[in-house]
């Protein structure tokens, strides 16, 4: 059983310094428990603002490494057919609500998927709702 379609900004406030846990230490327990899916964007976004926290001084070398390591083993399953509703429905549906390409990325995952989506950024939450998604750690 899958749980939800899962966003980075969720992954990235269990592994971040000072980020606020909120629901979502709750959502992680019941990730490593039922699992969860993403989009192959979800891989590069949450390798990226983890090396780009290193080169601002926000981590360490080695707080990066411990961060992809646990990501790395949760069981997230990567989503293949994200890149073949890119250049219709993904951008359609950035469009319609405003939101950027990669955003829009999840909630079609989400939406092809018929799953919850967990996420803490306000504006793929307030499309998400819109769309009917439940949306998991808000």
């Amino acid at each position: 059983m899958t749980l939800c379609v899962l966003d980075s900004s969720i992954a990235l406030c269990w592994v971040l310094p000072n980020e606020e846990p909120g629901p979502s230490d709750r959502l992680l327990a019941d990730i490593i428990g039922q699992g969860a899916v993403a989009p192959a964007l979800w891989l590069m976004e949450v390798a990226n603002v983890l090396l780009m926290s290193e080169r601002r001084g926000r981590i360490t070398v080695a707080e990066r490494i411990q961060a992809l390591s646990l990501l790395k083993n949760l069981p997230v399953q990567i989503e293949p057919a994200t890149a073949t509703r890119l250049w219709d429905r993904t951008v359609e549906l950035a469009a319609a609500h405003r939101l950027t390409v990669y955003d829009a990325t999840y909630l079609e995952t989400a939406l092809r998927l018929a799953l919850p989506l967990a996420t803490r950024d306000r504006a793929l939450e307030r499309a998400a709702r819109d769309c009917g998604v439940v949306v998991l750690g808000a």
